[in-house]
């Protein structure tokens, strides 16, 4: 649910589009071209961050800012 979510993501088709931190993410085909390396995990108690995907971008952004510092 993304009432449980700490960020809720908005996936971009073009990397331009992305914004630091704001939720506003592009995933590239590499690991070496990435400044961020996510982790899906199983269970939600293996996690340390909860996303939620969103379907538009205006949707995006922060909802636990307390959690802001694992993106940074």
């Amino acid at each position: 649910h993304g009432n449980q979510a700490d960020l809720k993501v908005y996936k971009f088709k073009h990397e331009n589009q992305a914004v630091c931190n704001e939720g506003k993410w592009f995933f590239v085909k590499h690991a070496n071209q990435s400044k961020k390396k996510v982790y899906f995990v199983k269970h939600e108690n293996q996690s340390d961050l909860k996303i939620f995907f969103v379907d538009h971008e205006n949707q995006a952004g922060w909802r636990n800012k307390a959690k802001i510092h694992l993106l940074y």
